[in-house]
């Protein structure tokens, strides 16, 4: 059985006038219009999406602190929470709610990830906040095994929810994790922690399948996938001068790929950055008719 993730919340938000490519980035709408990111959740539940995410990736002390709001990141964190759960309504055990636990340096960037001593209590008080309005947390676009550890330990000393890991690839086949470590490292990094499921996210479609294939004979725990539609250049920053780059994906090659991920063990399927409602609501149909 397939479940249904939505798709990115950051990107659909700068499409639809309400987010920021630079500085707060998805953050912004939490302030200025927080009834689109709610919009934003529930088009991707009337997608099909059975888990929606919250909108922290940009709710840290590191992207608020860029425009002298760091002090704001546990009240934006909270909230963005809120939002979340007021989205699923009625749907009740129907959609699930996660906890997005962002890098708290740069995504992609492992060499910029804080040290431990650094990383672990804002962990600790991201899932404690987060705690009341969530069903699972997942630690996502996790460059590194230390990033991820530092995250998923953090879930596991202060809650009983459930805990993904979702790490994001090189894109060189075969390359592992964009910090160069193996995905047997990354998965020994976490393994005494449990994780319920293991995934990969903003990341190409091409890489992700690579290391599913890679994944699925080192583990039976549940895999997962959801990429981003554009590519990036060496030395990426969030709100750094290198532009993205973009690539063709169209609805019907999202669906192919997800379709793939599925006989390749993921069970876990949706998307990331520059994945819209349309391409999810595309995907759940087939995945659910095929």
């Amino acid at each position: 059985m397939t479940t249904i993730l939505d798709g990115g919340m950051g990107s659909e938000l700068i499409r639809r006038g309400a987010g920021d490519a630079r500085g707060l980035w998805s953050a912004r709408a939490l302030l200025e219009a927080p009834d689109a990111v709610v919009e934003v959740h529930r088009d991707y539940i009337a997608a099909g999406a059975e888990i929606i995410i919250t909108n922290t990736y940009s709710t840290i002390p590191s992207y608020l602190g860029k425009l002298d709001m760091a002090g704001r990141w546990l009240e934006l964190t909270e909230l963005a929470g809120k939002l979340a759960r007021s989205a699923v309504g009625g749907a009740g055990g129907k959609v699930l709610v996660a906890g997005s636990l962002p890098p708290l340096g740069e995504s992609y960037r492992a060499d910029l990830a804080p040290p431990d001593v650094e990383a672990q209590p804002i962990y600790r008080e991201m899932v404690e906040t987060l705690e009341p309005c969530v069903d699972l947390f997942i630690c996502e676009t996790m460059s590194s095994a230390r990033e991820a550890r530092n995250a998923a330990s953090m879930v596991r000393r202060h809650s009983t929810k459930p805990v993904h890991v979702s790490w994001t690839l090189a894109e060189a086949a075969g390359a592992g994790l964009r910090s160069g470590e193996t995905l047997k490292a990354a998965l020994a990094g976490v393994a005494d922690l449990a994780p319920n499921a293991l995934l990969f996210n903003c990341t190409s479609p091409q890489a992700i399948a690579g290391g599913l294939a890679q994944l699925a004979a080192l583990t039976d725990l549940p895999l997962g996938a959801y990429p981003n539609r554009f590519n990036v250049p060496d030395g990426w920053t969030l709100d750094g001068e290198a532009q993205t780059v973009r690539r063709e994906l169209s609805v019907e090659k999202f669906v192919d790929h997800a379709l793939h991920w599925r006989e390749l063990g993921a069970s876990l399927i949706g998307g990331c950055c520059g994945i819209g409602p349309e391409y999810i609501a595309a995907a759940a149909d087939r995945l659910r008719s095929a």
